[in-house]
């Protein structure tokens, strides 16, 4: 019996570029080499997207998910198979490279809100990937890390809406709901423009989510606002929110003691999404 939350869409077009043998070879490569090496790992971006949604993308790249403890076992054995790796962000990404493909390593967030943790692997889902066993991401992983991408070059709104609209029946809307924890409002906007984009899908949301969010709109409304001056934009648009920060007096929200990051994760996430690494 097929699973009913891999999309039926996705079983007729490949997830990989047919006419590129290389990257076939690097990312059935770097699967064997992980689950050989007893690493747990789940495929996401591209592939775990294709499952739920059914929309195709060819990428140059693989998105393993794994628990930071789990890196440095990964990229000993990446690198004994013949890749080469790196720790490009501490606090969230590493890499592996082999020609001009490469493997994201993928631990946590650039704005140091998500975290890759059990609830990642208690909620995956069974999958096939190049013709290897896989699991991948669960769908409300998915969308609660996406959800927090914002930048002036890439905004993952319309993945989030294809989450839901091709998922929502199928999602776990209380435990989405405890992922954004006191990130609440992104959830909140997400859905509104969910709303605005399938109107005659609305109810893939439950009603009492919303009816829940709006509660809280409602009641934070009513209270006087905190006496910090904090701008949570960075924690949405590294890039586009510095005036706010360097300039106007605003505090860091990814910085402690209101973030997880220190400032030199800050300095060198944010030079990463200026210069495009």
């Amino acid at each position: 019996m097929s699973d009913p939350r891999i999309h039926p869409r996705v079983l007729a077009p490949p997830l990989y570029d047919p006419d590129d043998p290389e990257a076939l070879a690097c990312y059935r490569g770097a699967i064997r080499v992980l689950t050989g090496a007893g690493v747990p790992f789940l495929l996401g971006g591209a592939y775990s997207f294709a499952r739920y949604t059914g929309i195709v993308r060819h990428t140059k790249d693989l998105d393993v998910f794994l628990r930071e403890a789990h890196v440095p076992r990964a990229l000993t054995a990446l690198e004994a198979a013949g890749y080469r790796t790196e720790v490009t962000y501490s606090h969230w990404l590493a890499k592996a490279f082999r020609e001009h493909h490469y493997i994201d390593l993928i631990y946590g967030s650039g704005n140091g809100i998500v975290l890759v943790d059990d609830g990642w692997f208690d909620h995956a889902v069974d999958g096939e990937v190049f013709g290897e066993p896989v699991r991948l991401c669960p769908a409300e992983e998915s969308l609660w890390s996406k959800a927090f991408i914002m930048e002036r070059h890439r905004f993952d709104g319309a993945d989030v809406n294809h989450l839901i609209q091709a998922h929502g029946h199928l999602m776990d809307w209380p435990r989405l709901l405890d992922r954004f924890g006191p990130h609440w409002r992104i959830l909140y906007a997400h859905l509104i423009l969910f709303g605005f984009a399938y109107p005659a899908e609305r109810d893939r949301v439950p009603a009492w989510m919303m009816r829940e969010l709006a509660t809280r709109l409602a009641a934070d409304g009513k209270a006087p606002p905190p006496d910090d001056r904090v701008c949570q934009g960075t924690l949405l648009a590294a890039a586009q929110y510095l005036p706010d920060v360097e300039r106007w007096g605003y505090e860091d929200a990814r910085l402690e003691p209101h973030g997880t990051l220190t400032a030199e994760q800050v300095e060198a996430w944010t030079d990463g999404v200026i210069t495009g690494r």
